[in-house]
């Protein structure tokens, strides 16, 4: 029976959110719970290619060929360290990959094409997370109009609701147009600090602002966490004990509960 994937977008036009680590992390923590998981590396910067142990130099077959239509997903599609999780890893061509799609008619359709067509063809990923660049350009529209949710990373800062309403209305957009069945799966806040009187100000306001739509569980700010991409490894791999690592694990457990909700409604 062909496994019809569910697509989670991880996006904050912001940069410095923790969009990546969360992106990685939460993808290892499904990896780890027995899911078959997929990250389509979307932003330029590859750096949750890297944070996964897959150098520049083993990239043979990236996002951008993805996108320009010279590769499939299962050819593009790389294993990593972390059973059951592969990665679709990015390279700086996909810096090129908006002028050269401008003019195509279906240009915020790629992604979502080539997903489609890898299902046909039997791939098996239970879900895929697209990691995107931090702006709101054509790789995160195309990824948007792939998905079926977006997770939005927040940074428990001063400017954080304000950015928000921008990619809310943004996702709005894209579900009056393209793609009507888009929804936000959850806002998770990150980097958090319990010492800070800002940052539970900022909980506070964005609760009560968005109310169930933020998950339970907070990333706390942490050294390992921060110190984990630079050996090529998820956080949980490389210390599974830590309080960020624990946090993702829950993160991922909330994520299925809500995922399991929205299939049986």
């Amino acid at each position: 029976m062909t496994v019809h994937p569910r697509i989670i977008t991880v996006a904050n036009q912001k940069g410095g959110v923790g969009k990546t680590t969360t992106a990685i992390n939460l993808a290892t923590a499904l990896a780890a719970i027995g899911e078959k998981v997929l990250i389509v590396d979307l932003d330029p910067q590859g750096n949750a290619s890297t944070g996964l142990g897959i150098d520049r130099q083993d990239r043979e077959v990236s996002s951008y060929d993805l996108l320009a239509g010279d590769a499939t997903v299962a050819e593009a599609a790389m294993p990593t360290a972390v059973p059951g999780l592969s990665v679709i890893p990015s390279t700086l061509d996909l810096l090129g990959i908006e002028m050269e799609i401008a003019s195509a008619p279906d240009r915020v359709l790629r992604l979502r094409n080539a997903l489609r067509r890898s299902r046909d063809t039997g791939v098996d990923f239970s879900y895929v997370l697209i990691d995107c660049p931090p702006s709101l350009n054509l790789l995160t529209l195309n990824s948007m109009a792939a998905a079926d949710s977006v997770l939005v990373p927040l940074q428990c800062e001063f400017f954080a609701l304000e950015g928000l309403s921008q990619l809310l209305q943004t996702v709005e957009q894209i579900r009056n147009s393209i793609n009507p069945d888009l929804s936000i799966q959850g806002i998770v806040l990150t980097m958090f600090d319990g010492r800070n009187n800002l940052a539970n100000q900022v909980v506070e306001d964005v609760r009560a602002h968005m109310g169930d739509k933020v998950y339970d569980t907070v990333i706390p700010r942490n050294v390992r966490v921060s110190e984990a991409p630079s050996y090529g490894k998820p956080a949980i791999l490389y210390d599974l004990k830590c309080t960020g690592s624990q946090a993702y694990l829950q993160l991922a457990s909330e994520v299925i509960r809500r995922e399991r909700r929205l299939r049986a409604a």
